[in-house]
């Protein structure tokens, strides 16, 4: 074989394992109910949006990973929620979404980090 035909093939090789080694595309997911997992990174709260039923408790079990943000505690002034979140202490934060939209949560200056609950 000549050293193009052999590099081509090496080529063609590595892009089939990179394509292969790609998690596929995830379904949307189902509304969340009872315990939810929310992190709070450089990045923001993560996962943001959560897709949650109108009328059923959820418990968001929030974690803040980083001191380097304004997000020291989470707000969702609909349901009169202002929690303090202690650097990696996980903090349950129990309601029941009682109307359908997207409700913004987030930090105390204004919502600036943010995360959505999408109530459905």
């Amino acid at each position: 074989m000549t050293r193009l035909a052999i590099a081509l093939l090496v080529v063609a090789a590595c892009s089939k394992k990179a394509d292969e080694s790609k998690p596929a595309a995830a379904p949307p997911s189902a509304p969340a109910t009872g315990k939810i997992a929310i992190t709070l990174s450089e990045k923001g709260f993560e996962p943001t949006p959560i897709q949650v039923v109108k009328g059923q408790p959820v418990t968001l079990v929030v974690t803040r990973k980083t001191d380097e943000t304004c997000a020291t505690e989470l707000t969702i002034p609909e349901y009169k929620i202002d929690q303090k979140l202690p650097l990696n202490q996980p903090v349950e934060i129990s309601f029941t979404p009682e109307k359908s939209g997207d409700l913004e949560y987030g930090c105390a200056m204004d919502h600036m980090v943010k995360g959505v609950l999408q109530v459905r």
